[in-house]
């Protein structure tokens, strides 16, 4: 299949499409039991995302003392492990990143991170290196799926999102790319993504290298 607009942007998320991502390993040192106890009273996964969407580390500190005082620590003790959260490259993302931006397609980030350990992406994740611009939900007070953030991106870089594909792992965020016009693919694996990019009419390998 072919559109009708050739594709020129190609839109990352990061977390599980380019670098694994699992929190649990951050508190490696303390019992499993504690850690499951933490991230279901205090239902990290919200947490998380409030934090994704900018709100500062001494209100994250405060929502989580909140719940419980002993969990106040938790977050410190998160940030400290944070390297450990990021426990390797997605097989074929770095291959396919770079095959892209030889073709001369333009790169961009669209990540939901924190800004306060976005660094360690940058410092750990080639790919990242490789894009023409990043829009990091910490930096900017939007995460996905918020329509407004797709269209930051849009605004700041001048894509147009009918001529755009934008990937991730997240069904939720897909939709809302898709409903702001982007050419949206649910990311499984780099395999996969390269077989939707050639269906939208990307030139690229059919094999991960």
């Amino acid at each position: 299949m072919t559109t009708d607009r050739a594709i020129d942007t190609v839109v990352y998320d990061f977390g599980n499409v380019l670098v694994h991502w699992d929190p649990r390993p951050a508190f490696a040192h303390l019992a499993p039991a504690v850690v499951d106890r933490f991230f279901t009273e205090v239902d990290f996964t919200a947490f998380n995302h409030h934090q994704d969407a900018g709100r500062s580390l001494e209100d994250g500190r405060a929502a989580l003392a909140d719940v419980d005082p002993r969990w106040a620590g938790m977050l410190d003790a998160y940030l400290d492990g944070y390297p450990r959260t990021l426990t390797g490259l997605v097989e074929g993302s770095a291959e396919l990143v770079g095959e892209l931006k030889g073709r001369g397609l333009r790169l961009y980030g669209l990540t939901n991170w924190w800004a306060q350990t976005f660094h360690h992406a940058e410092a750990l994740v080639p790919a990242v290196g490789l894009m023409d611009g990043v829009v990091v939900s910490g930096r900017e007070s939007l995460a996905k799926p918020d329509p407004a953030i797709f269209r930051l991106l849009a605004d700041r870089f001048a894509v147009d999102p009918r001529r755009a594909v934008f990937v991730d792992d997240s069904a939720p965020n897909v939709e809302a790319a898709a409903a702001v016009g982007f050419r949206a693919v649910h990311f499984t694996t780099t395999a996969d993504f390269r077989r939707a990019l050639r269906d939208l009419g990307v030139p690229v390998e059919h094999e991960t290298r």
